[in-house]
């Protein structure tokens, strides 16, 4: 049970850095002006679906920061400790 816990949170994590990545990647295509495949925009939008419900809340009780989220950088740190923690118990 603990080591499906843990493949949950490492998934959750993997989400959280495609978010990332992608993002710089749809945004750095459009701002080339070819725009991005329209599959790699799909994609980004699953990813961007699965993961907001999470970073929405986290993003609405930290200060502004202009252009910078640090509301994925937060739910990894929280990830991390919550994985540690469970490593622990197994």
């Amino acid at each position: 049970m603990l080591q499906l816990i843990s493949l949950i949170i490492t998934l959750c994590y993997l989400l959280l850095l495609a978010r990332i990545i992608l993002g710089f990647v749809v945004q750095y295509m459009s701002m080339q002006g070819s725009g991005a495949p329209e599959t790699l925009v799909r994609v980004y939008e699953v990813v961007f679906g699965l993961t907001e419900p999470v970073l929405g809340p986290i993003r609405r009780m930290l200060p502004q920061t202009g252009m910078i989220d640090f509301s994925p950088l937060v739910v990894m740190v929280i990830l991390v400790v919550i994985q540690y923690a469970v490593r622990a118990l197994l």
